[in-house]
């Protein structure tokens, strides 16, 4: 994530058409006592690749201005990462792609998307990014998925140094982006309410001051349930956490002892933290959070299952860069996302249940997407067998395919 402060993208497209929906997301409700149900379960979500053929060219998250994607070796492109996509590289913006990662989220357990937004400013790449989200969003609401944004107001002194928004009116861009916020992406049906209010986070601590957060939560037309991170600010409800590679794993236990005293608490699960910064020439690079094959993940879900949060983070699906991603690579295969799905199981018996095998049907959609020659309404209707738990309807499907 500390890669954001980095981004160098030029190309801007038009604002995408923004949506509107006139029922609010279900409330999320705190389980009453253990076993009743586990949390909402939220993957951290990135909006920020931009890859050929989808798009012209290759972005800043794939290169870093070091690797070059048109190079290949053993069937892989050189890319920006430790570890490689099953699919290979991708566009943020391709709604197959999306499609493809909100399937395997909903077989493997995982609820919905907390995702990046770096607000509606027509500067650098915030444009693309909104247009993503926007995308991302539409295909929550169609596969029954859930959504919540994390705020990156770490724009706001970039605007102002960009002589796009004066150093007076930082708050009020803040305010007048959360409200368009509540106008719009609030009243989506997918969109996580907590307490009656929409979840909104946001990340880091270089945007707004602590003074100008209270500022702007008591201007906002309509009250929020808000989380900062690490810590939480004046008027938030809580924080989240996040991996935190100079203290290591012990971070884990720090922030739900920390947050045991706030109403509410979003921890946080990751597979590990492996960055490609110093090869890339980006930075010096931050210390290794080992994966122990596979028992960071195990671990740090399962604690933040049993705090009883009202909701945990999985950190991330797709930050490549940092090589924290638990999405289907070439490495790992979908061991994390197997691991989920058994840990959901065993803390939500209600929830439901998908096999491991099943994480490979949203692959053989994926590639029947990329076929043109295929019949796209026949798959809307199998993707749609995949939310509700039809597999065996999906499988005979495919199967036919296959002949």
């Amino acid at each position: 994530m500390t890669a954001k402060a980095y981004v160098r993208l030029t190309l801007i497209v038009v604002l995408s058409f923004l949506l509107t929906r006139d029922t609010a997301g279900e409330d999320t409700k705190r389980p009453s006592k253990s076993g009743d149900r586990s949390p909402l379960i939220l993957a951290h979500y990135m909006p920020w690749y931009t890859a050929k053929p989808f798009s012209d060219r290759w972005g800043w998250h794939w290169t870093m201005n070091h690797f070059d994607p048109e190079k290949q070796s053993d069937g892989q492109r050189q890319i920006a990462a430790k570890y490689y996509p099953l699919i290979g590289p991708y566009d943020s913006g391709d709604p197959h792609v999306l499609e493809y990662h909100l399937l395997l989220m909903k077989l493997a357990g995982i609820d919905g998307v907390i995702v990046d937004w770096y607000g509606l400013t027509n500067y650098r790449d915030y444009a693309i990014l909104h247009h993503n989200t926007t995308r991302l969003l539409q295909q929550c609401e169609r596969l029954k998925m859930k959504f919540v944004i994390c705020y990156e107001d770490q724009t706001i002194p970039i605007l102002v140094k960009g002589k796009r928004l004066k150093a007076a009116d930082r708050v009020s861009h803040a305010v007048n982006e959360i409200d368009w916020l509540g106008k719009y992406w609030f009243k989506s049906h997918s969109y996580v309410q907590l307490n009656g209010h929409p979840v909104l986070l946001s990340f880091g601590h270089n945007g707004l001051t602590v003074k100008e957060w209270s500022d702007c939560l008591s201007r906002l037309k309509s009250p929020i349930s808000y989380f900062s991170e690490n810590i939480r600010r004046p008027g938030a409800m809580g924080g989240f956490d996040w991996p935190a590679p100079n203290v290591g794993l012990q971070q884990v236990s720090q922030f739900l002892t920390l947050s045991s005293k706030w109403p509410a608490a979003i921890p946080a699960a990751y597979p590990r933290f492996d960055d490609i910064y110093r090869e890339a020439k980006v930075s010096r690079g931050f210390p290794k959070i080992p994966d122990q094959n596979g028992r960071t993940l195990r671990s740090t879900l399962k604690k933040a299952i049993q705090s009883k949060a009202n909701i945990v983070q999985i950190a991330t699906w797709n930050d490549w860069g940092e090589g924290t991603q638990i999405e289907p690579s070439r490495e790992f295969g979908y061991r994390d996302l197997e691991a989920i799905q058994t840990l959901r199981g065993k803390y939500d018996k209600n929830h439901l249940a998908f096999k491991p095998a099943d994480l490979r049907l949203p692959m053989q959609v994926f590639k029947l997407r990329r076929d043109s020659n295929n019949d796209t309404e026949r798959l809307d209707r199998i993707s749609s067998w995949l939310v509700a738990g039809k597999t065996n309807e999906v499988k005979m499907a495919l199967a036919r395919d296959a002949q």
